[in-house]
Formats: C-alpha cells, sequence, structure tokens
C-alpha cells in the first residue's frame, strides 16, 4: 500500500486505500502557515519591514521577504513561499505592490487559500485574502502599510494592530513591535504561540547587501515567541548602541561615544560582554581608572574575562604593558 500525505488546497491528507495504490500528485506541498503579520515603510527613512507571529515552526524562514530599497512582503495562510522573492523581483523591476500581487495572484491556481501583503520602496501597499482562508481573518492597508490576520481567536485583531501601529511613536522595527503585541493581546492565533519573525531593511536601494538589514530577528521555537522577541528586539538595539560608540570612539568623539556604551548597558545590565568591552576601550585609549571598576563588574559576572585581558596585547587591543595588564587582570 502506498501512503501519501499532501497538503494541498486546505491540506486533505489522501491515503490509499487497501489493494488500491494512489497516483503521486507532483504539485508542491503546501504549509499552512496561518499567522498575523504587517508589512510596513517608514515615511521619515524610507525603511521597510516585516514582523509576524504564528503557531508553526520557525515562520520567518517562510513569510517574511525585505529588501533594501525595494519592498516587503508577508506571505501566509496555505502558504505559496513564493510570492515573497518572485514580489520583490517584480518590485524591484519596477512594479508597484498593487501590480505585483496583482501579477502574482493571476497565475496562482490556489489564490482562495492565500494571504499576502505587500508594500513597495514608495510606500505603496496591497493585501488578499483569499475567499477560503479560515475565519478569523482580516486584513487592513493603511498609509504605507498592510496588516493581514487569519486563523485568529477574535475577529478585533486586525483593529487592535492598526491602533498599535498608527499610535506608537518611535522607529520602524518598534511599530512593528507594537503591532505584534497588540494582536497577542487581543488573543492572537487560535492555536497558540510558537515562532516569530522581524525583518527592518534601509530605505536606499544602493545599500550593500551585508549592511541592507537594521533588524533581522528570529524566534523558530518558544512559548511565548512574541515575548522574547521584544527581549531580542531590546539586545539588538543594545548592540546596535555598543557599534555606535565604537565608531564615535574612532572618530574621536569621546563623551558621546561613552554615553552610546551607557546605553547600551542599560539595555542589557546582565550582559557582561558589553561591559568588558567598554572597559577595554577605555582603558586602550588611556583612561584607565575609569576602566577599572568597569573590569571588575564584568569579573563579577564573568571571571575568565580575567584570562582574556593577557591575550588582548597579541592583538593590539591593549598595550605591551605588564604592569597595567596585572593591574587590569587584578581589578576588585
Amino acid at each position: 500500500m502506498k501512503l501519501i500525505c499532501l497538503i494541498a488546497g486546505f491540506g486533505a491528507a489522501v491515503l490509499a486505500m487497501p489493494g488500491v495504490v494512489a497516483q503521486e500528485d507532483t504539485r508542491p506541498v503546501v504549509r499552512p502557515t496561518h499567522t498575523y503579520s504587517i508589512v510596513a515603510r517608514d515615511k521619515t527613512t524610507g525603511a521597510l519591514g516585516v514582523a509576524v507571529q504564528s503557531h508553526w515552526f520557525s515562520v520567518g524562514a517562510r513569510v517574511a521577504w525585505a529588501e533594501a530599497g525595494v519592498g516587503a512582503v508577508a506571505t501566509q495562510s496555505f502558504t505559496e513561499v513564493t510570492y515573497g522573492p518572485l514580489g520583490l523581483d517584480l518590485m524591484r523591476a519596477g512594479k508597484t505592490a498593487p501590480e505585483a500581487l496583482r501579477s502574482l495572484l493571476q497565475s496562482d491556481e490556489g489564490v482562495a487559500v492565500r494571504q499576502v501583503g505587500m508594500v513597495d520602496a514608495d510606500g505603496g501597499v496591497a493585501a488578499h485574502t483569499g475567499a477560503r482562508a479560515i475565519v478569523e481573518h482580516c486584513h487592513h492597508t493603511g498609509d504605507g502599510y498592510s496588516l493581514q490576520a487569519n486563523l485568529m481567536l477574535k475577529d478585533t485583531v486586525c483593529d487592535a494592530m492598526v491602533r498599535a501601529y498608527e499610535g506608537t511613536e518611535g522607529d520602524l522595527a518598534e511599530k512593528l513591535m507594537r503591532a505584534l503585541e497588540a494582536a497577542q493581546a487581543e488573543g492572537g492565533d487560535i492555536r497558540g504561540k510558537q515562532s516569530a519573525a522581524l525583518i527592518v531593511v534601509e530605505g536606499d536601494k544602493g545599500t550593500a547587501p551585508w549592511n541592507q538589514r537594521s533588524f533581522d530577528l528570529r524566534v523558530d521555537d518558544h512559548a511565548a515567541p512574541v515575548r522574547e522577541m521584544r527581549r531580542l528586539l531590546t539586545v539588538a538595539r543594545g548592540y546596535k548602541l555598543m557599534n555606535k560608540g565604537d565608531d564615535l570612539w574612532t572618530e574621536g568623539k569621546v563623551e558621546e561615544a561613552l554615553k552610546a556604551y551607557e546605553a547600551a548597558e542599560a539595555l542589557m545590565p546582565d550582559n557582561h560582554e558589553a561591559i568588558f568591552w567598554h572597559a577595554t576601550t577605555l582603558a586602550a585609549g588611556g583612561y584607565v581608572e575609569q576602566a577599572l571598576p568597569l573590569y571588575a563588574r564584568a569579573y563579577a559576572m564573568w571571571p575568565d574575562w580575567r584570562k582574556v585581558v593577557p591575550r588582548l596585547v597579541q592583538s593590539e587591543l591593549l598595550p605591551d604593558d605588564p604592569a597595567l595588564i596585572e593591574k587590569i587582570v587584578g581589578a576588585r
């Protein structure tokens, strides 16, 4: 007996009966990534982003797509992943979000079970919810954003996301995060919670690929993915402040650099590495006395940092001064 399980249409499983050989269906497997999501463009910076949560493993790998200066896509419900890369291809070639979505829908035999949101680099938005999307479902397009949801506990999820997104001050990542939090607070996915993702890319189409993503966060499997995403977003902001401090220090803007380092540590008070490298930057720049209390804090949290200090001499991250190294290692 041949067993074939294919998720297609509404995900029916085909099981060959005894004595009957099932014919293999060559259509691609369609995964039911039911979820809530938002795509958006920041009017001030041109940044583009997408955020999503689902009771499905690693939702970010399939639903969320974004490219600097091009657009962002969320493709969900009975997900056809190609809406992501093909949607970006079309927008990169000059199509607006509505034109790109319309083109993809016209060639999709499973349009009735799709749900898609798109935003382009000019803030144009488009959304589609198929006639057979599982209720509760909704989508809403606003000024530079589209949000969409299906298989929700309540029919008020989209309204809650709209209020949160439009009512939030801050950068695009914060607005996207608030929209996810509002959806979850409203009940979210009727099946529960499992994974989430948040991507923000730069607005400049010419941005080098390795510098495109301001935020690229994934929670693949967690009991409270939106809450964990909030934690990761805070940590990501902390590391961005550390990098900003390094840049300011290199430019000779010492006071501004110190403020950036301190802001990073305020966001991540338990991150001993941030404290250690802050201290090392100070010590390397001749601010040894200011560095020693920071070293002591880092050692208290992670004693092996004392072993790292002498190793930094060979890499020229600290001066080749045995007395100085002994003083730093002995900080209490």
